[in-house]
Formats: structure tokens, sequence, C-alpha cells
């Protein structure tokens, strides 16, 4: 398991779920992962929460969770800026940082969606040795990605429990590792 692989399957488990089967095999992915790098994987609740759920249960709490609860939306933006005109400008340099390196992003969200942006660092650990650095992704993540990571998880601890807030928990220790020696990580 890869850096790459481990953003890309956090990606698709933050994104709606599709397919139950796909997310425990993400789920493996990541828990893999992190525990070859020796970080506590949250996911184990998750994990046996998705295994008993129906695909349509799962969709359900998505929705009540990511949807219905503007605490914990899913768009970094909105935890780094609200409503104002800095998340405007937050969008459009991360659609303009996905253009300078060559990403295409899902048009279903917007580009500050933490399952876009994941999907994002995926593809910068993929290109790392084709001209992106692990110095640039790392000044990524530390500028535009942890802090609104760190401020949604921060918002499911204060709020209502929801199985996804392990997934959003795994994505900021999946960055915090990622980005270790570089400050302010």
């Amino acid at each position: 398991m890869t850096i790459a692989a481990s953003y890309e399957a956090i990606a698709r488990m933050l994104d709606y779920p599709e397919s139950k089967e796909q997310l425990q095999v993400d789920s493996n992915i990541v828990s893999s992962f992190m525990d070859r790098q020796d970080l506590k994987s949250p996911l184990s609740s998750f994990t046996a929460f998705a295994a008993a759920s129906s695909e349509s249960e799962l969709q359900e709490e998505y929705v009540a969770t990511f949807d219905f609860n503007p605490a914990t939306a899913p768009y970094l933006g909105h935890h780094l800026f609200g409503d104002n005109q800095k998340k405007g400008g937050y969008m459009i340099m991360l659609k303009q940082e996905f253009e300078r390196c060559g990403y295409k992003a899902s048009e279903v969200e917007l580009p500050d969606h933490v399952s876009v942006v994941l999907g994002f660092l995926a593809y910068l650990a993929k290109q790392e040795g084709n001209g992106e650095s692990l110095s640039a992704r790392q000044s990524f993540i530390s500028k535009c990605v942890l802090p609104g990571v760190e401020r949604l998880n921060a918002a499911f601890l204060t709020g209502q429990g929801s199985h996804w807030k392990s997934l959003v928990e795994a994505a900021r220790l999946l960055c915090v590792d990622d980005c270790k020696g570089v400050q302010p990580c």
C-alpha cells in the first residue's frame, strides 16, 4: 500500500457511497497503510458499521451527516472561511492548482469537497517522480488541506455522533503523517 492508494481510497470513502463492497475494500487499504506507518487506524468502527448496514442505510447516514448538517459539510472552504468572498478565492485557487498540475477533478462536486481534494493528493503522490515533488505536496497539505480537515474533524468532535467521523480523522492522520517535518503541519 502507498500513500497515493490510501488517499485515493479515503477520497472514495468520503464521497457519496455507491458500493458497500468498495467501502470495505477501501477501508482495508487505508487501515493497512496506516498500520504500516505505525498510525492507529480509527476505521474499525466504520468498517463494522459498513459491514452491518445496507447500501441504502450507508447512503442515508452519509446524507444526514454531510448534506443535512452544515456543521459537518464536506466542503473545506466552508470550514475555513464560512460564507464570504475568501471561500470563492480558495475555490479558484484550488481549480488553478488542479489545472496547473494536470488534474481532472470531478465535475459533480465543488473543488473544495474533501473527496476531490484528497483525490488531488493521490494524484500528486502518483506524480511525485514526474516533476511534482514531495515538498510541493506537503506545502499544499499544510496550507490548503490540513487546516480545513482539522476544522471538519473538530466539528464532528463537538456535534452528534456519526460513523463518518472516523473517516475524517483517518484523512487528518494521513495528511499529518504525509507532511511530517514540515511546518506548520
